[in-house]
């Protein structure tokens, strides 16, 4: 695990090509099918990019008309392949005649896009759970998406030192040790908070939370005004605020105002400063802080961060 977060970055020079691409009828709307792992690319681009994306997690299709549905391209996003959720939602595209694509490694997702002719990208090889595959997932929808400038922008990533991040979640993974962790972030940075917390939920195998301002200050942080009777309920909480400098000046008052009224509480309050020339660098390398803390994290429990066998149970179990 610790040499796939040392190499992320590199994941950022793969040349994404989309294979079938004649048989591409891309709009400029899109809908991106995607569970766990698969969907935190979109997510991100949703955010970022200056384009209508919508991110289905289910079964099926969004619940929009036949109509509608036809000014979208039906991005099938799963990283194995064989997501159930998402073949369900592709086969429903195929059978409304809608423009589709498909991204993955292999499965039977690469497997129906090659015997149908559809317009598709197949992701490296390179035994990587979902949630480490994300600067892949990145590439290969800007090349559906024909972000090419975008893309262009993050082959620089390329060349990023992981050793000050590597020194940030060491460092960070000892203030964490047996606390729960809760992630904060301005809701533009809403999908960096989600990705913090699910390192946590599979890497170190811990509950974790997120929340977003301005929205949390009027009403979760009323859970931690604890009296003695409550108080044992969050005492675990340790509060992580993912901080750029150029949020709404008023998120970043909010964020002072409730650090200290947290601290004041007895809680512990870490403040992260997104650094980076652009918004990918900001988000990219905050992101290998929060992979190296749930790596770290997860060694001072004794547990292996790579494998996630609920889910794998689960899987197993509903078959």
């Amino acid at each position: 695990m610790f040499k796939v977060i040392e190499d992320f970055p590199k994941q950022f020079s793969w040349p994404a090509k989309v294979n079938n691409a004649k048989n591409y009828r891309s709009k400029n709307k899109f809908i991106v099918l995607g569970m766990g792992g698969s969907h935190l690319a979109a997510d991100i681009l949703n955010h970022h990019l200056d384009k209508e994306i919508i991110v289905h997690h289910s079964y099926g299709l969004p619940k929009l008309s036949d109509k509608t549905l036809k000014d979208y391209t039906i991005i099938a996003s799963s990283f194995s392949g064989n997501t159930e959720e998402v073949i369900d939602g592709l086969k429903l595209a195929l059978q409304k005649k809608l423009s589709v694509a498909v991204l993955a490694v292999g499965g039977k997702l690469i497997k129906m896009a090659k015997e149908k002719n559809l317009a598709y990208v197949q992701m490296p090889d390179l035994g990587l759970q979902p949630r480490m595959g994300l600067g892949l997932q990145t590439k290969a929808l800007l090349a559906l998406m024909r972000e090419n400038k975008v893309a262009r922008d993050l082959k620089s990533l390329a060349n990023t030192k992981t050793k000050t991040y590597q020194k940030q979640g060491q460092k960070l993974a000892k203030q964490l040790k047996n606390k729960v962790p809760i992630i904060y972030a301005c809701h533009y940075y809403e999908t960096l908070a989600y990705n913090w917390k699910i390192k946590f939920n599979e890497d170190t195998k811990i509950p974790a939370f997120y929340n977003t301002f301005p929205e949390l200050n009027h009403n979760e942080m009323n859970g931690f005004d604890h009296v003695l009777s409550t108080k044992h309920l969050s005492e675990k909480f340790h509060f992580i605020f993912l901080k750029d400098k150029n949020d709404h000046p008023r998120i970043n008052k909010r964020m002072q105002v409730l650090q200290k009224l947290l601290t004041q509480r007895k809680f512990p309050v870490t403040i992260i400063e997104l650094k980076g020339k652009n918004i990918w660098e900001k988000m990219f390398t905050n992101l290998i802080i929060a992979d190296f803390t749930a790596f770290y994290l997860a060694g001072h429990y004794g547990i292996d961060p790579e494998p996630v066998q609920m889910v794998e149970q689960f899987k197993k179990l509903i078959k």
